[in-house]
């Protein structure tokens, strides 16, 4: 439900009068209805001629219906201010009463006598009631929404697609918002049932290939897209449209977005290129996941990081009995605890500073507080940094991997989700054979813990995560560019953070133990593109510059290696695809001291297994 909090416009001393005193006013309207009804009921009865009309039997009548309807209308709650004037549920209760009057009227006028009033004229009076009753209504409720209008010279003119349910509750905001900032002039919308409707006034004038026409004849300024499940398909095709007829484009939020359904005015916002990129129809059987996350001890590892922060606000949400926040970084834990409490103490249980490189600390929190349930996100990630520094990749990647295995296998943890990533599929990089052998570490200790389900989610990019591209891009754009692209031809998967990692938190209901789940990223996307639309939603003039693929770079990722053959599991767009377990004594040989080269080899060697498929 839309809300509209602006203030209304002064009312004058006799609206006020009459809005304060709403019973006596609709009474005094509802009885002259009555009056007006029957003497009109009456009139046809005798053709109109005025002499057949008794006129004091139907001054007798008049007192009774009105009695009879403020009796029956108290009752129903019609005149108790219980529903809004005009809605539906105050026609509901006016029908009821008036129903119940005009039953009254006619058993009355048996009793009395059957040719007190014609028995037709009583039936007809109470329609007839009932409708000016319903009319006086209508009006008064289209004048205040008139007057509640946004004035057409201040509000910026919107065409509206979609004229479903999010279009209707986001026209009655809007409509009704004497200062707001928005003034939809026309609809649009593919469905052919919605042709020729009208909401609230405004038109349904076509569809999606109408939007330049539309446009042009209603003096838009801005596109609404106001279907808050439109799939990011829809809003690239919608933001391309809007572009050529010079239009704005602004979205309104995803439904995971609302709280609770509930959508401002406020909430109305430019397109990103999270809405043209990572808007999937993602279902979770809330049910299923709640079953291994709620009243259990959780811990996150990487928690003030992107996936981090936002596994912790999801699990929060699904009532762990615990849950334990590990990161090294001290700002990013106060941002993660702030953003899910409101506030950032820091001094309480839930945080733990620590690096995952100190085994003993490691296990000694483990064997302290004992989670049930460990979200392994914690990783380093940025690829051209780790070509350099290949020694921090093994520390953190891969060491700090099986130290935080190790310590779930000594306390029995039940469920283990590593956060991997596409990069594992047939590495070439450093960053890409470290995760790999996250993996690998993962599936060994799944078969050494029978009965408890160890796992890795395999996954692309996450826009909006800190150090992504898509900073990037907007640092350049707004320094003025170039946007630097590696190649023209390059591609890459795309998913929002809350979608990735609601897919994570199903994949640890559904997954089998040693089992990589792979997350359907949707098709991938061109950088290149990504790129001109980031400069062409900015509104800047910038240029793209190609530079070139850096070392290991792919030009377009995979989400599965060669060999892997990928089954599909109980979810739509989770795979299942299984990797050869590692022993930890392998890792533990590595020397974090050798060349650069060697410990590239040995790292190579360690992902990519002698005799796998390349």
């Amino acid at each position: 439900m839309v809300e509209a909090t602006a203030e209304r416009r002064p009312r004058s001393p006799l609206l006020q009068w009459a809005v304060e005193h709403r019973a006596i006013v609709q009474g005094g309207f509802d009885a002259a209805a009555w009056a007006a009804a029957l003497l009109f009921a009456t009139s046809v009865r005798y053709d109109f001629k005025l002499d057949g009309v008794d006129l004091v039997r139907w001054l007798l009548l008049v007192p009774i219906a009105a009695v009879v309807q403020a009796v029956a209308g108290f009752g129903f709650g019609l005149y108790t201010g219980r529903s809004r004037f005009g809605s539906f549920d105050e026609i509901s209760g006016l029908l009821k009463a008036t129903l119940v009057a005009g039953l009254v009227l006619f058993v009355a006028n048996l009793l009395v006598d059957p040719h007190f009033v014609p028995r037709s004229a009583v039936a007809a009076g109470a329609v007839t009631a009932l409708v000016m009753m319903a009319g006086t209504r209508y009006s008064w409720r289209l004048a205040r929404e008139r007057r509640r209008r946004p004035s057409s010279d201040d509000a910026q003119r919107l065409v509206v697609f979609g004229a479903g349910e999010g279009g209707e509750q986001v026209l009655r905001a809007m409509l009704t918002d004497p200062a707001g900032r928005y003034l939809p002039v026309a609809l649009l919308d593919d469905n052919p049932v919605h042709r020729n409707l009208r909401i609230r006034g405004v038109p349904v004038v076509g569809t999606r290939a109408d939007m330049a026409k539309a446009a042009a004849t209603y003096r838009a300024e801005a596109l609404l897209i106001a279907i808050p499940s439109a799939s990011a398909e829809l809003i690239g095709e919608l933001t391309d449209l809007a572009t050529d007829a010079d239009l704005d484009v602004k979205v309104l939020p995803t439904v995971h977005e609302m709280v609770g359904g509930r959508i401002g005015l406020s909430d109305i916002r430019a397109v990103t290129m999270a809405d043209v990129l990572g808007r999937h129809e993602v279902q979770l059987d809330l049910a299923q996941i709640a079953e291994y996350l709620r009243g259990r001890r959780v811990l996150v590892t990487g928690a003030g990081g992107s996936i981090g922060s936002e596994l912790c606000r999801q699990v929060h949400d699904l009532g762990p009995s615990e849950l334990i926040m590990l990161d090294r970084d001290e700002s990013a834990l106060h941002a993660v605890q702030l953003s899910i409490l409101g506030a950032a103490p820091l001094d309480t249980d839930d945080l733990v500073l620590m690096d995952l490189r100190d085994d003993r600390a490691v296990k000694a929190l483990f064997a302290e507080r004992r989670p049930q349930v460990v979200f392994h996100a914690a990783a380093l990630k940025h690829q051209p940094l780790l070509e350099m520094w290949p020694a921090e990749a093994l520390k953190t990647n891969v060491w700090g991997t099986l130290s935080v295995l190790q310590a779930a296998e000594s306390v029995g943890v039940e469920h283990f989700v590593n956060i991997s990533t596409d990069k594992a599929a047939d590495p070439t990089t450093v960053l890409g054979y470290s995760k790999r052998i996250g993996e690998r570490l993962t599936a060994e200790f799944s078969r050494r813990l029978p009965g408890s389900t160890y796992l890795s989610v395999r996954f692309g990019n996450v826009l909006g995560s800190r150090g992504s591209m898509f900073g990037t891009f907007t640092a350049q754009i707004e320094a003025g560019g170039p946007v630097t692209v590696t190649h023209p031809e390059i591609t890459r998967f795309f998913m929002t953070v809350e979608e990735s990692v609601g897919l994570v938190i199903q994949s640890g209901a559904i997954g089998g133990s040693g089992e990589v789940l792979v997350l359907d990223m949707g098709k991938p996307r061109s950088i290149l593109e990504v790129a001109e639309r980031m400069i062409s939603l900015s509104n800047r003039d910038v240029k793209v510059e190609i530079t070139q693929l850096r070392p290991g770079e792919k030009l377009h990722e995979v989400l599965f290696g060669p060999g892997e053959a990928a089954t599909p599991s109980a979810h739509p767009l989770i795979s299942r695809v299984c990797v050869p377990p590692l022993p930890p004594g392998d890792v533990r040989r590595l020397d974090e001291a050798a060349p650069t080269s060697m410990l590239l080899k040995e790292l190579e060697s360690l992902a990519i297994p002698a005799g796998t498929d390349k």
